[in-house]
Formats: C-alpha cells, structure tokens, sequence
C-alpha cells in the first residue's frame, strides 16, 4: 500500500478493504461516495470484474460496507451505486446500520449493451443514506433545478389565500438525467465505467460543505476527489489499479510525474489523426 497526498487531498494506493480498515479513522469522514466493482465481467485494466459466485461478491460487499458506515461520522451522509441485479440485496443489508432517505434512479441517455432478447438497462441505482436522519447535510439551495410548473408553464396555485405562481425551482427528485461519460467528452479518461462530473457535482453540493472530508473507496479516474477539490472540499481515493492512480495523480495535480515520466493524458484517436492530418499540410505548405 502506498499513500500518496497534496496538502488537503489523498491518494492510497491498495485494496480498499485493507486502506479502510487501517488508514482512515472510524467516524471521520462528511461524505462518502461508493461505485464498486459490480460482478459484471468488465476489465479494468486487466483485472476482470467477476467473482467466482454471487455469495462471495456479496460477502466482499458486506464487509466493506460495515468499514464504510464505521468510518462515517455520526452526521456523515454515503451514496451507494451498483448493479441493478445487487442493490436489493444492499438496500436490505444496510437497513440496520444507516438510514437510507432516497433511492435514487440514475438514468441516461442509450444502453451500452443493445439487447434485442431483453429490455436493456438505460439506468443504475443509487442510495442516499445518512448515519442520523435528525441531523445531516442537505444543501437544499445548492442543486436546485428548474420547476416546470412555475417556470415554463406558469401556473397558479389558487389554493391559497392569495393566487400565487407556483415555484420556479425546485429540489431535484429522485430520477436524475445526466448523459454518460463519452470518448469526445472533455472529463473522458480511460477507464470502463466513469462517473460524470456532473453525477458527482450534485451529491457534493447537497451533501457536504467546503473543508469537509469525502471520501471514495473505489476511485477509479479521482472524479470524486477531482469534484471535491473543485467544490472546496477534502478528498480521500482509494484504488487498487496502479493505471488509475496515475490518472488520480495528475487530475489531482499531486505529482506530475511518476516513476521518471511525466504525467499526461493520453491523447485521443481522433485527436491523433487532426494532428497528423496539420503537419501533413505544414509539410505541403513549405514545398
């Protein structure tokens, strides 16, 4: 295991089980966000998401989960995300150990897998749950969105004793729309299953405030540590693919080498070819 850290902002590279249990302190974290490994066969970068049955994940599962609600602080709030085929088994399991507020649908806009003998997941679960639901953080004001009723329809609320236009904004539901992390996008990096920026930006908001720690056992490109440090707030990553912590590293700007090589983001294929294509015409111009 190796630690690796800029001031308010920590990277350990290890196994998260082994990095929660020994390095972080029970109830000293304001947020944690969990995005683990769902059994599903992906490859992140070699090492294959797929346990030997679905009794051994889960038992995997439940044990980082107990470190997860210990290291929460009393008033500490956690975001769970995971296959759709888990999350009822960890919506029961967590039930006596925080309270779960919301269950929050992620949905986007096209199936990586396009089935044609089923009907393909366009979404992933979330929880929201807090470790004391009389006393935790909720930005309310931070994530607004817009209210169609009062904003665009314009309509008028004649139940109270003087007509009033419905709210222009409101607090988000719990189905939240944000397209996926695609190749072209600005924040892509290389790694199967990315979380946008955006997913993240609003649990951050609405669940901690700046100096707060958040931490995330599964950190995979840092986007949660690279919102934190956006928005103000501490970061804890843990991963165990020494090809991600590099990226954490330099999204983090902890080091911007590593091992005698500087610290850049791969460029893309068509980013490759656009610049061949210029010193191709560079080389046309001069003759």
């Amino acid at each position: 295991m190796q630690v690796f850290e800029n001031g308010e902002h920590v990277i350990i590279w290890g196994d998260a089980i082994k990095a929660l249990s020994s390095n972080i302190p029970d109830c000293s974290v304001d947020l944690i966000f969990a995005d683990p490994p769902y059994n599903i066969g992906k490859n992140f970068s070699g090492r294959k998401d797929k346990w030997e049955s679905e009794e051994v994940y889960l038992q995997w599962c439940y044990e980082w989960l107990n470190l997860c609600a210990q290291k929460l602080k009393d008033t500490g709030s956690f975001y769970l995300m995971s296959a759709t085929q888990s999350m009822p088994y960890f919506d029961i399991y967590l039930r006596d150990k925080v309270y779960i507020l919301s269950r929050i649908v992620w949905y986007y806009d096209s199936s990586g897998v396009q089935a044609k003998k089923y009907y393909g997941s366009l979404y992933e679960p979330i929880l929201f749950c807090v470790k004391n639901k009389n006393k935790y953080t909720f930005n309310a004001d931070d994530i607004l969105v817009e209210a169609k009723t009062g904003a665009k329809r314009r309509l008028i609320d004649y139940r109270k004793p003087v007509p009033t236009l419905y709210n222009t904004q409101k607090v988000p539901g719990n189905v939240w729309e944000f397209p996926r992390v695609r190749y072209r996008m600005d924040e892509y990096e290389n790694h199967p299953t990315q979380k946008p920026v955006a997913l993240l930006e609003r649990m951050i908001l609405a669940s901690s405030n700046p100096g707060d720690i958040v931490l995330d056992p599964f950190s995979g490109t840092f986007t949660t540590s690279f919102v934190a440090k956006k928005l103000g707030r501490k970061s804890i990553g843990i991963e165990i693919e020494e090809e991600y912590v590099r990226i954490g590293l330099r999204r983090l700007h902890i080091q911007t080498h590593y091992k005698g090589e500087e610290l850049k983001r791969e460029p893309r294929s068509y980013e490759v070819k656009h610049y061949s294509e210029r010193q191709q015409l560079r080389l046309f111009e001069r003759g």
